[in-house]
């Protein structure tokens, strides 16, 4: 019965054994993905901000509150229709900003398509992936770190200048109780395009540009808290400042307007409800990646060790019984 006992334990054993490595490197990087049909909103502020005034005089002016409401849909088609010639598991994210002044009336519009590797988050680049409607092709990441993020710098898109730079690792934090890791990245005062879609109606920017000279100008310090294990920012936070230049801004300082000057932050309910989502998928990666294939692991051991006890006590209690049945006969 013993030996029995331990062949079924050695049979589980093994199995545990091969399961183990199956899910860390089989069945990990065929789960660990962005679903291609996600759906997300985020709302940020900026309190105390600067923004032009575009209906009263053309004259920067300090506003209680300018926010940013952001929507992120996957969209499932276009996903399918890249994958079909990309080889991999690709989503789509049509995203839109939309910036409101104190009133609630739309200051600009930003529309934007991102295509990327639903597992390593690389950039795919596809018919179709833009800012504002001008055609972009990304390096490095946007929105999201790699799952297990690495505490080393990486190459960030900004959508305002269309360019990718270095976003810096600056070290580790503790936020909430969570360990994460703290980025921040830099970008020098650059020319950009101005938002197509503008306050007042009728307005054409490409016009506004070439007929009066104006030109929009822009400089950002991003700041991310970085949860290494899903790669999902748990905060975010950016200084953005803007300037008109020339043209119908020569009648401000050194001819330069401000535009909008901010510190943009998340509002606080948002805030909560990333940390939580955050919070949820970490403890579903580490399973997947760490917490079953360990625990298979051990667990392969331990009935491996049980069954070699098993089968060394039954054989300890079979050897002496032979013995004694071999042994000639007592008087």
């Amino acid at each position: 019965m013993r030996r029995r006992a331990s062949l079924v334990l050695l049979a589980l054993a093994v199995f545990c054994a091969a399961l183990a490595p199956l899910l860390r490197w089989y069945v990990y990087p065929r789960l660990a993905k962005i679903p291609a049909g996600q759906y997300q909103e985020m709302v940020l502020e900026a309190k105390d901000a600067t923004l032009l005034d575009y209906t009263g005089g053309m004259q920067p002016k300090q506003v209680d509150k300018v926010t940013i409401v952001q929507t992120l849909k996957g969209n499932v088609e276009a996903s399918k229709e890249i994958e079909a010639t990309a080889g991999k598991d690709v989503v789509v994210w049509d995203t839109l900003s939309y910036i409101l002044g104190p009133d609630g009336k739309m200051v600009s519009r930003i529309p934007e398509r991102y295509i990327f590797d639903a597992h390593t988050q690389d950039p795919v680049h596809a018919t179709g992936e833009m800012v504002d409607g001008d055609p972009v092709k990304r390096e490095g990441i946007e929105f999201k770190w790699p799952f297990f993020t690495e505490p080393r710098d990486y190459l960030y898109f900004d959508a305002q200048t269309r360019t990718s730079s270095p976003i810096h690792y600056v070290g580790p934090r503790d936020y909430k109780g969570m360990e994460v890791y703290y980025f921040e990245q830099t970008v020098p005062w650059t020319k950009v395009p101005m938002p197509k879609k503008m306050p007042i109606e009728g307005i054409d920017p490409a016009t506004i540009e070439q007929s009066t000279g104006t030109t929009l100008w822009y400089t950002v310090k991003a700041m991310f808290w970085v949860d290494p294990v899903t790669g999902a920012p748990v905060n975010a936070e950016q200084e953005i400042r803007q300037e008109m230049r020339g043209g119908i801004a020569a009648s401000g300082p050194d001819g330069k307007l401000t535009a909008f000057a901010g510190h943009v932050k998340m509002r606080e309910d948002y805030a909560k409800h990333t940390f939580d989502l955050v919070s949820a998928n970490r403890t579903k990666i580490l399973a997947l990646h760490t917490y079953a294939p360990a625990g298979l692991a051990l667990t392969g051991l331990a009935l491996l060790a049980l069954a070699l006890w098993l089968e060394a006590r039954g054989r300890g209690r079979r050897e002496p019984r032979a013995a004694a049945d071999g042994g000639p006969l007592s008087a």
